[in-house]
């Protein structure tokens, strides 16, 4: 019997942790299996600044996902965020000793392994070496050098650097809940995979991830990354401001922007009022839905601007590199009332809501096809390319047997292979004969993560 691929995402954000298992189904869909979500207690703007309060809020969410999917999950791909993150631009090259032989793998690991050895910041470490086009011999616009001919490879590369202690504390609040760590994935990375389509990649957009405590940035042109930032401002500020704003505490600040809040003031009259309970006894507080929508509208605008600088430091403002398909808004603040047109306003840019529902099989919860979940979505896609079982079914794990003590009797190995096996092997290669991008990510990604595995066991 072939082994079912289930993939576990887990994104730990500044508001929720989600943890997320789906699989593959028979049209190439993603079907959700199971979903968990927790209030996130220890992550302040996508860092964890508490191990204790981010490993409960983990384990809550582990524990929802397996109870709603039947699933017992064993390993997670975890979504990394935070302001910590920068990406800079960087191109390098190697004289090859034979240009008679064609390019293979060995040559594009030589360039990877010189681009690991960048001097970074004190505490930073390189997280995502993603290449972006080839030069052979001065032949630019190579996507796929691997069987060509040359002397000099080169490549121009993005690269995303972190500070390693907020990287390696993620690692240790899973490794801490009882699971393991498969994989490391650029948050706006992830949603990106989960709502843009390769047409809207190869002729230009920028994705904006509006979450919690960060906003998230991801520009694709031509199919390819070209720049990623993180804005440190997400929509807890705005819940923040309306907080100190109204004179009202927190909860009830985040129910009147979700309930009534809208980034756009000029649609609400003068005398549009709602009343808020009093605290304890006290009178009611009427708050101006007017008033409330300029306190929203004030902080969107220092968000957008902040994000439109990154837009324009990528260079959206030559031809050629254009963002024809404009900007999808993704992340629980995209469901913000007339967010949509305050970006187009802003920017003069086409902007389109992202919903991950184009990757997910028809019948799957509404819930999850809102942008709340993209991100989620996008690691649970990331999880199913490493083909593992990342989780398997309760019912098929047997309980533990009293051990029987027999005679140890000494037999050579014997290796039965069957044919469903041979051609599941057969199968699972010619999968992974990918593009070297693809095959450049990953392999950088295992060594990365198997880094982390070192560093958090010799820690112990």
């Amino acid at each position: 019997m072939e082994k079912e691929n289930i993939a576990v995402g887990l994104d730990i954000g500044t508001t929720k942790i989600v943890a997320m298992i789906g699989k593959k189904n028979e049209y190439g869909k993603l079907e959700i299996l199971g979903v968990g979500k927790s209030k996130s207690l220890g992550v302040a703007r996508g860092v964890v600044n508490n191990i204790t309060q981010t490993i409960q809020s983990i384990q809550q969410a582990i524990q929802e996902a397996e109870n709603n999917s039947g699933y017992k999950i064993k390993d997670v791909v975890v979504g990394i965020a935070g302001q910590h993150i920068r990406s800079i631009q960087h191109t390098d090259y190697i004289s090859r000793n034979n240009p008679e032989e064609v390019i293979g793998g060995n040559d594009i690991q030589l360039l990877i392994d010189q681009v690991n050895k960048l001097a970074m910041l004190p505490g930073e470490e390189i997280i995502h070496v993603l290449p972006q086009e080839f030069k052979i011999d001065g032949q630019s616009e190579i996507k796929e050098p691997i069987g060509m001919y040359g002397g000099r490879l080169e490549s121009s590369f993005h690269v995303v650097v972190g500070q390693a202690s907020s990287i390696r504390n993620v690692g240790r609040c899973i490794q801490s809940s009882g699971i393991e760590l498969s994989g490391l994935t650029l948050e706006p990375l992830a949603s990106a995979d989960a709502v843009l389509s390769q047409e809207e990649k190869e002729a230009g957009v920028a994705l904006i991830d509006i979450g919690g405590g960060t906003t998230d940035l991801a520009i694709f042109k031509d199919g390819i990354i070209r720049h990623t930032a993180v804005i440190p401002f997400g929509g807890n500020v705005i819940t923040d401001d309306i907080k100190e704003g109204c004179s009202i505490i927190e909860k009830q600040a985040e129910l009147l922007k979700v309930k009534f809040g809208s980034a756009w003031p000029g649609e609400n009259k003068d005398n549009e009022i709602v009343s808020i309970p009093g605290l304890r006894g006290r009178e009611p507080k009427e708050i101006s839905l007017k008033n409330l929508s300029k306190i929203i509208h004030a902080r969107v605008v220092e968000i957008i601007d902040q994000v439109f600088t990154e837009v324009k430091a990528y260079g959206h403002e030559d031809p050629r590199k254009k963002l024809i398909a404009g900007i999808v808004l993704t992340g629980g603040g995209a469901q913000l009332k007339h967010i949509k047109q305050l970006v187009e306003y802003i920017t003069g840019m086409d902007t389109r809501i992202g919903y991950p529902n184009e990757h997910l099989a028809g019948n799957s919860d509404e819930e999850i096809s809102s942008p709340l979940y993209a991100t989620a979505v996008g690691l649970v896609m990331n999880s199913i390319e490493n083909k593992t079982q990342s989780a398997v079914r309760m019912d098929a794990i047997e309980p533990p047997k009293a051990p029987v003590y027999r005679q140890p009797v000494v037999q050579a190995p014997v290796i039965e292979v069957s044919e469903e096996e041979v051609e599941e092997e057969a199968r699972n290669t010619n999968e992974k004969q990918n593009s070297t991008v693809n095959r450049i990510q990953r392999n950088f990604f295992d060594r990365y993560v198997d880094k982390i595995k070192d560093f958090l066991d010799n820690a112990e």
